[in-house]
Order: C-alpha cells, then sequence, then structure tokens
C-alpha cells in the first residue's frame, strides 16, 4: 500500500512539471509529513494534488511504521525469516518422512524418528506442540493436515513415507485419501482409534495400519506372559546404550550380493550379522529364511547384529 502511494505521489508531481528528482523528494517529504517547502510553482493544481496525497501518504506511512515496529518488537519478523529458511529447507527434501500429527504419539514418533536421523517434516495446528518437535531437528509445517496446499508444503509429492497420526479416524483417513492421490508411490503408515476404522484406513490406501491401544494391550501381555522375550526385544529395538541393533537393509542395484544366495553371501562370517528374515518385492515376509535363496533388487534382509556389523552389511547392499 505504501509502495502504491508513493509511485501515485510520484507520478502526480511529474505531471504537475517536475523532475523525477525533485518529483521524488516531495513526494517523500510530503507522504511522511517533514515537509520542509513545496519545489515547484505552487498553482491550485499542485495544492489540491497534494491534500489528497496527503490524506493517502500520511496514513500508509503511518500504518506501515506501526506494522513494521510490533513485528520487530513482539519478535515475529525473525518468526517470519526462519519460516522462510525453513520452507526452503523442505523444498530441497527428497524421499523424507511426513508426520502428520504432533499429539502424544505424535511426539513420542518424532523423537524416535530423530533419532535415527532421518529427515522428517512434520504438520500440526499447534504451534506449541510444533515448537517442541522443532527442537528435535525437524523440519515443521503449521497449518491442517487435510488440506492439499499443506500437504505441498511438506513436500509430500518428494516423500518416500507418511505416517498420519491424528486424533480421528476420520481425520486419518481423509489424509491418507489426499495424500495417496498426491503420492502414489508413498509407503503409508496410518494410525487407527478403533477396530473398526483398519478397513476403512486400507482401503482409503494405508500400507499399514497401527492400532495403539491393540499393540500396547499386546506389549503387556507378553511382559506379563514372557517378560524376558518382551525385554530382549525392548533392548534390541529402542535401548541406544547397547550396540546391538535389528535393522532392515534393502538390496540395491549395483550391490554385490545381487544374484547370491543366502548361503553364498555368508552374511554371518562376512559381516557378523544374523539374517532373521526377508523380504522380496511383491511377497510376503519370510522368517528363518532358507540358506539357498536368492538376493535380487529390491530384496530386504531383516537383521541382527553390532552397529559396525551392520553398516558394513549396509556397503554390501550397496547403499552409499
Amino acid at each position: 500500500m505504501l509502495g502504491i502511494t508513493l509511485i501515485f505521489g510520484f507520478v502526480g508531481y511529474v505531471a504537475l512539471g517536475l523532475d523525477p528528482l525533485e518529483a521524488a523528494y516531495q513526494t517523500v517529504i510530503t507522504g511522511t509529513t517533514v515537509g520542509y517547502r513545496e519545489i515547484g510553482e505552487v498553482d491550485t493544481a499542485y495544492q489540491l494534488f497534494t491534500i489528497v496525497f496527503i490524506f493517502f501518504g500520511v496514513g500508509s506511512a503511518l500504518y506501515t511504521l506501526t506494522v513494521l515496529f510490533e513485528t520487530i518488537v513482539d519478535g515475529r519478523l525473525e518468526a517470519l525469516f526462519g519460516r522462510r529458511r525453513m520452507e526452503r529447507e523442505i523444498n530441497q527434501l527428497d524421499g523424507h518422512l511426513v508426520l502428520c500429527g504432533a499429539g502424544r504419539v505424535g511426539k513420542v514418533l518424532a523423537a524416535h524418528i530423530a533419532e535415527r536421523q532421518q529427515s522428517m517434516v512434520v504438520i500440526d495446528t499447534d504451534p506449541d506442540s510444533l515448537s517442541v518437535i522443532e527442537e528435535l531437528g525437524a523440519h515443521v509445517v503449521l497449518g491442517d493436515a487435510r488440506d492439499d496446499a499443506i500437504l505441498r508444503a511438506s513436500g509430500i509429492e518428494r516423500a518416500a513415507t507418511l505416517v498420519a497420526a491424528l486424533t480421528s479416524d476420520a481425520d486419518n483417513v481423509y489424509v491418507s485419501l489426499a495424500a495417496r492421490a498426491l503420492n502414489p508411490e508413498l509407503f503409508l503408515v496410518a494410525r487407527a482409534h478403533s477396530e473398526g476404522a483398519e478397513p476403512k484406513l486400507r482401503q482409503a490406501g494405508a500400507d499399514r495400519v497401527v492400532n495403539p491401544q491393540s499393540i500396547g494391550g499386546h506389549r503387556m501381555a507378553t511382559f506379563a506372559l514372557q517378560p524376558n522375550v518382551a525385554e530382549f526385544l525392548d533392548v534390541v529395538m529402542h535401548d541406544d546404550e547397547v550396540e546391538w541393533r535389528l535393522e532392515e537393509v534393502e538390496v540395491l542395484p549395483g550391490s554385490e550380493l545381487l544374484g547370491l544366495t543366502l548361503a553364498e553371501a555368508d552374511l554371518r562370517r562376512r559381516c557378523g550379522v544374523l539374517v532373521l528374515a526377508m523380504r522380496h518385492p511383491g511377497s510376503k515376509l519370510e522368517t528363518n529364511p532358507d540358506p539357498g535363496t536368492l538376493l535380487g533388487d529390491g530384496t530386504v534382509l531383516i537383521s541382527m547384529g553390532l552397529r559396525p556389523e551392520l553398516a558394513e552389511l549396509e556397503r554390501l547392499a550397496g547403499r552409499p
């Protein structure tokens, strides 16, 4: 508004006979109410134009200065630049994870994903929740995940995975439908609050549906009936102080493992890892796989071992 007003004043004074520099000078001193003196011949047209310009110019200048002052004092200027920087960083992401929902479940998910140093964008409508997530090093987008524009702002077209962890089954169904439409190749994990929502979420495009209440019940039963098994799984999956890890490693194009059988690869001797299960593209998970099973492009190995051993397996599998 201020820019348009200044252009209006500049053009008007040029039309009244001032040269460009004089017109610019007269526009600035009039619009800012400094007003040292009039330049040029002050006739009736000049006076009428200046009166009109003062009303518009002074109002625009005062409003702009007020907003600028409030923005600086409230710290919104820093937040604006931070948001622009965040948008640029998100636009550079590729193959990242998009998490919809920063509630209780979402915060736990975000913390676990951040520990694995996976690129992540979190969407939520609560700025306080997002500020907590941002401290973990994640990128955040403030808005409604059901909005296609917000999903696009998270880089959904370039994302590899989306987790729908909103507080409503209906919202998770809607997000699943929208995300699948924007990125058909997306691997989609959805949270279900009730057993009845699971088939709906799968129909909406979810590859995996997780019911936290059901999983919590199963884990409590395991602790009650098989406490050592439950403790072992907790240690391997979640205890960062223990070197033993359980990881999935995909055999990529160019890997030296391609075309070998599990026995020929001899990963136990070469890497020290133990292959517990494997999955070929489009097939079911095969536990305790046969040693004669061929390793192909896209084969996923569920392996257990020390961190250096798993890193060596990833190198053999072709991961740079």
